[in-house]
């Protein structure tokens, strides 16, 4: 398998390809969607009030991963992801590898998402200055690069980002050892001094 090697402002680290899905039915991703609709909606536009993410126009790379972590507990099993722990179940009803690139694709059939802006406590101005370590890797405008593993950050909710990088600063997400790409987020959300720091820098990700 090759590897890339890629340096960010403090730290070397290596990436292995990741997985695509390859010949997925999106036809039949559809049916088990429905077990998904439910919390994220009939969009993938995600809902705020069940603490679900809009997952519309997001990779399927991506999706697939995530996925597969939280069937195999990769992701999802500390105590104090009490949102995150609510998935296991979920990609569970997904039987294998192929119904799991049949949903990623019929989730890829939905347009990207705008979400409206919930934290208004944030300056987008000194989050741009914070932003130069997270875009070596998610890019200049937050799109992503699948070279480095690195999913797009657009089209996600600002409280949904504020957790998850709360939740690689504080080790609730990114700790196990086969979370390979969670791992390399941890010193990077590091970088991020406090809580308003981590809001100033996802107020200039929605910006983008």
């Amino acid at each position: 398998m090759k590897k890339y090697v890629v340096a960010s402002w403090m730290v070397f680290a290596s990436f292995a390809a990741p997985a695509v899905a390859t010949a997925a039915d999106a036809e039949a991703g559809k049916a088990s969607y429905a077990v998904c609709s439910s919390c994220h909606g009939q969009n993938g536009e995600g809902n705020i009030a069940l603490n679900s993410p809009a997952i519309a126009g997001q990779e399927d790379w991506y999706l697939i991963r995530q996925l597969k972590n939280f069937k195999a507990g990769i992701r999802g099993k500390h105590p104090k992801d009490t949102h995150g722990v609510t998935m296991g179940p979920m990609a569970s009803t997904l039987a294998d590898d192929t119904a799991i690139e049949n949903v990623a694709a019929y989730i890829g059939t939905f347009a990207a998402t705008k979400p409206e802006v919930t934290i208004t406590d944030s300056d987008a101005d000194k989050g741009k200055a914070l932003y130069a370590v997270c875009s070596s890797c998610h890019g200049l405008n937050a799109e992503g690069k699948k070279e480095l593993n690195a999913p797009k950050l657009t089209g996600l909710q600002d409280w949904y980002l504020v957790r998850q990088i709360t939740n690689f600063k504080e080790g609730i997400r990114g700790k196990d050892p086969k979370d390979t790409y969670g791992m390399q987020m941890s010193p990077m959300a590091m970088t991020l001094a406090d809580e308003q720091a981590i809001k100033d820098v996802v107020a200039y990700i929605k910006t983008l």
